[in-house]
């Protein structure tokens, strides 16, 4: 690829696209954002703002709404561990998704290196260690719905079918609050490691419009978004705010020299071809002084293609398949999706001295899964003909859920400030799907690359959920602030819930400040993990997954899925000694009982048995018995994770050279696995690779520290990341141990650094260019030896959540307003 191939597309696309100049600085106030919190709070106004917290700070005191439902809440004056980062500064990082941007801005978040099928896809990320399942995102404080395609192969989201932060626009949003804290009181399951609230712009004025070219420096993966955001007023009592956006990006190819072929020419290993459109609106309009009519929504199309193994000339003559690919063949999976999430609701204050909101929203997800320069070599032994492309199957979900949240704060005479009483309910319906594919797409041996989902494996599964909450929170004296709440849910499938929350908060003085939570929470098994079956074959093995509820995995000694339950503790303190300095300290500790895990492990004559038992055929299979696999979700183990946030943030005045903001930020994490259960044949039904999926291929520390320079119209922006090490456990693919689930190449990962580099200029008042690279001294993940790599596809260690494989990333972009 030539070196013109970033310049190019941006000078076609400046004519029609980008965010305002100012967005290309990073802030966290500011009018945009200032009028964003203003309507998003329109019954959210301080009871009394009369009586404070005291500990000094110039952090800007902005309102949030995560964690709390008292309208006076602060970021600088929280109960728990908040982290707000703008929408400016999403949009700075070159990134052109949500989970990218922010594993480059926070610490305590990471990412897998890279999934693999239509986990590939998906935009999973884990916080504080825990899987994606374990973080709830709410869009303006809103359950966002998840995706209906689930994480098939092994990794550390094996099994999740999380918020798919991808198919939200970036250029729609105001700001993210990241709450680092167990919520499921206050928000119900999946708020074990915390929750992720995103806040959409709701300015009623100017055009802002951004364009982002860019490559990789081994050349491939060209990337290009461009997006639209504007803003219009409703009359003189609303308004309306609409974004749109457009991302494409190349695939990649991370693999090394096929043995079979002597090339480097299996593209199974790197990020899929990515084709994305997606649009977003919010409103709100006053009906009266005292009530609101509002909404957002979202709807994105998605055109994705991956890769799937090379069979290489001598692997299809032994499949048997020469007459129709005598060269070889790469069979590419394709998941077209259409995802959506629409809100609509009423909030007023007032009424009868209650603020009030009443609001439904519906989301769903629907993935379309197709194969091409595929086959299936049964179907061509038995007739001489075979498709090349097949339908196989679909999946979908959707989730409507429905909320009345009612809040007043009452003056109670020996309360320093009022008491703020918030309660409410909740009533959500889940519904989940799987489609059969075409017959020749799972005939015996199915389609090469993804076999097609099975009649046997077609489900239609639905439950209802009902939610009662009670929250209070006050000061009892000047400097102390108690937080408690309590939630009851009932599932028609899983049972009741009842989880409760404390947090407390107490500054010594204008400096010094110490709070602490104590809480319980759940999360239900989703109805993926209760249902999904599917069956994968490669040109070296067969691997799949049997319902965890189905007579298949009953006969492995699969006792049905019940809730995860957690214990969180939390013990933080806040400093801030000097005026333009700011650490937070936050210690914690997260109990799980009962973690749902891929574990029931079976392989060979037991696993061929299975499939069986789940109507399918593995007869047609190549390759050695031995290499047949199955699974099942699992209430597999008890995990405990401990860990420790630090950020510190410091402003400096060089007067005629510039200023400088500086920040740091830290995260140490363990997590230990413990009270691994056992199958009825008293078999642990975790091995020893499933147990570092879930303790060592996080980071052990992610450290983040740098600063933004600016002066006149430039502006240089320099971070330092450094991800700490992880272990692995990888399977062996050759040798005595080959395909051994009991014995694993043990895989040390070294600390890596990462440098992000950007140069900004303001052009003219409306347009800001910058030149940035992510990672660009160019460094990747671990290598692995051959024997742990099919036909050496993997170079890197792709189970590692540190850095990305595919190496440094380098963007021009433009930020225009109107």
């Amino acid at each position: 690829m030539r070196s013109g191939y970033i310049v190019a597309p941006l000078l076609v696309s400046l004519s029609f696209s980008t965010a305002v100049a100012a967005e290309s600085e990073p802030r966290q106030d500011g009018p945009e954002t200032q009028g964003s919190i203003e309507r998003q709070n329109f019954i959210k106004k301080p009871v009394s703002t009369s009586r404070t917290n005291t500990v000094r700070s110039e952090e800007p005191e902005q309102v949030i709404v995560t964690g709390t439902r008292d309208p006076s809440q602060t970021a600088a004056r929280s109960v728990s561990p908040i982290t707000i980062i703008g929408g400016n500064q999403l949009r700075s990082t070159g990134m052109t998704d949500i989970r990218e941007a922010l594993v480059q801005l926070s610490p305590s978040i990471s990412r897998e290196v890279n999934g693999s099928d239509q986990g590939s896809v998906i935009d999973a990320l884990s916080l504080r260690g825990l899987n994606a399942d374990q973080t709830l995102v709410l869009v303006n404080g809103k359950r966002r719905h998840t995706t209906a395609a689930i994480a098939v192969d092994a990794s550390s989201q094996q099994g999740t079918t999380p918020v798919d932060l991808d198919m939200l626009p970036i250029s729609a949003i105001d700001h993210i609050e990241i709450l680092q804290d167990g919520a499921a009181a206050q928000y119900g399951s999946d708020a074990i490691a915390g929750v992720i609230n995103v806040i959409l712009k709701s300015n009623n004025h100017g055009i802002h419009m951004q364009a982002t070219n860019g490559g990789y420096a081994a050349g491939d993966g060209f990337t290009t978004g461009e997006n639209l955001n504007a803003g219009f007023k409703l009359g003189q009592r609303g308004y309306l705010n609409i974004s749109a956006e457009f991302k494409h990006q190349d695939r990649t190819q991370r693999t090394g020299i096929d043995p079979r072929t002597g090339k480097n020419n299996d593209l199974a290993t790197g990020q899929p071809q990515v084709t994305r459109e997606s649009i977003e609106a919010n409103f709100g309009y006053h009906l009266t002084d005292g009530v609101e009519l509002y909404g957002f929504g979202t709807f994105t199309h998605r055109d994705a293609e991956r890769w799937a193994f090379l069979r290489a000339p001598s692997t299809t003559a032994a499949d048997g398949l020469s007459g129709m690919y005598p060269n070889g063949f790469e069979p590419v999976e394709t998941m077209p999706e259409n995802d959506y999430g629409f809100t609509f609701g009423f909030r007023g204050k007032r009424l009868y001295g209650f603020d009030w909101d009443l609001s439904s929203t519906i989301g769903g997800d629907h993935d379309t899964l197709a194969d091409y320069n595929s086959a299936n070599a049964d179907a061509y032994k038995e007739t001489g003909y075979s498709p090349s492309r097949f339908y196989l199957g679909n999946y979908s979900n959707q989730q409507w859920t429905n909320n009345l949240d009612i809040r007043r704060g009452v003056d109670i005479p020996f309360l320093y400030s009022p008491l703020n009483i918030a309660f409410g309910g909740e009533y959500r319906r889940d519904t989940y799907s799987i489609g059969a594919g075409e017959p020749l797409s799972y005939y015996l041996s199915g389609a090469q690359g993804y076999q097609g989902e099975t009649p046997e494996d077609a489900v239609n599964a639905s439950r209802h959920v009902a939610a009662a909450y009670v929250d209070f929170s006050t000061q009892i004296v000047k400097r102390w602030r108690v937080d408690l709440a309590g939630r009851f849910e009932h599932y028609n499938d899983v049972g009741n819930a009842r989880t409760g929350k404390i947090s407390t908060r107490y500054d010594i003085n204008r400096y010094i400040g110490f709070r602490g939570t104590a809480s319980t929470g759940f999360r239900a098994p989703t109805l993926a993990e209760q249902n999904f079956a599917a069956f994968i074959s490669s040109p070296n093995y067969a691997t799949g997954q049997i319902a965890a509820n189905s007579a298949a995995a009953r006969a492995l000694g699969s006792p049905g899925l019940r809730p995860e339950t957690s214990t969180n503790f939390s013990i933080g303190m806040i400093l801030n000694l000097l005026p333009r300095l700011h650490i937070n300290v936050d210690g914690y500790t997260i109990s799980i009982k009962h973690r749902i895990v891929d574990g029931g492990y079976a392989s060979g004559a037991r696993a061929v048995e299975a499939y069986s038992a789940a109507g399918v055929d593995t007869s047609g299979f190549a390759g050695d018995e031995s290499a047949v696999s199955t699974n099942y979700f699992t209430n597999g183990a008890n995990t405990r994770t401990t860990g420790l946030d630090i950020t510190a943030r410091y402003s400096s005045d060089f007067g005629q050279y510039g200023q400088v903001d500086w920040d740091a930020a830290v995260n140490f994490n363990h997590t230990n696995v413990k009270d691994i259960a056992r199958t009825g044949e008293g078999t642990p039904v975790l091995n020893a690779q499933q147990i570092s999926l879930m303790s060592t291929e996080n980071p052990a520390n992610k450290l983040i520290f740098g600063g933004i320079w600016r002066r006149g119209k430039w502006n240089v922006a320099v971070h330092e990341i450094r991800y700490g090490h992880t272990t692995s456990n990888l399977t062996f693919v050759s040798g005595s141990n080959a395909f051994s689930t009991t014995d694993f190449y043990h895989q040390i990962n070294r600390p890596r650094f990462v440098t992000n580099l950007e140069v900004g200029y303001q052009v003219f008042p409306q347009l800001h260019l910058a030149l940035g690279g992510n990672n660009v001294g160019n460094a990747h993940p671990s290598r692995v030896p051959s024997f742990t790599a099919d036909y050496n596809n993997n170079l890197y260690d792709t189970l590692s959540q540190q850095l990305s494989e595919e190496g440094g990333f380098y963007y021009l972009r433009a930020d225009l307003t109107l």
